[in-house]
């Protein structure tokens, strides 16, 4: 899941999974995949030369394992390769800090680790105008930033901002494609 909003895209290396179960899951072949699969795909997005930045895990990306030992162990060897291999890539850095260094143009893109580490900064910045966008379809898959809104289907209270970005993007990928 990539979201898409003016200024900054967000990827998610882990999606719809319980908090506890991140660290288990965010293993250095997933975040390499996730950097590479973005850098592949970011230039549809009109960004010929993506310099991403990868959010940590724990609190201040972990202090040097005071806070956790997965921004070291993982993330960092991860970052590493993929800049080893000529990917713009840096971090990781604290997520506290780091979505405003991307929304002040130092980075096109930024990995998130999980779901509402990338999706806060997300919606709280464009919501209604942000679109998901699956990566590495060999179609074109775009959906609105949010979720289904059951609790507000036919009320007249539903909004179709991220409904209509969300096709306006398909098209423009579709004739980058």
């Amino acid at each position: 899941m990539m979201f898409v909003m003016p200024r900054l895209a967000v990827v998610l290396a882990t999606v719809h999974v319980p908090l506890a179960e991140v660290p288990r899951l965010l293993t250095r072949d997933l975040v390499e995949r996730v950097i590479r699969l973005a850098a592949r795909e970011l230039p549809r997005f009109g960004v010929t030369a993506p310099r991403l930045a990868v959010a940590g895990l724990n609190p201040h990306a972990g202090e040097h394992g005071l806070l956790g030992n997965e921004d070291e162990a993982v993330l960092k060897p991860a970052v590493d390769a993929c800049a080893r291999d000529g990917l713009l890539v840096q971090g990781p850095f604290p997520a506290d800090t780091l979505f405003v260094r991307a929304l002040h143009g130092q980075f096109d893109a930024v990995m998130a680790c999980y779901h509402d580490q990338g999706l806060v900064p997300v919606k709280l910045l464009a919501f209604g105008r942000a679109v998901n966008v699956t990566l590495g379809l060999p179609i074109v898959r775009t959906s609105v930033d949010h979720g289904t809104a059951f609790d507000i289907a036919w009320t007249g209270k539903a909004s179709a901002s991220s409904l209509i970005a969300a096709v306006h993007w398909a098209v423009a990928l579709s004739r980058a494609t």
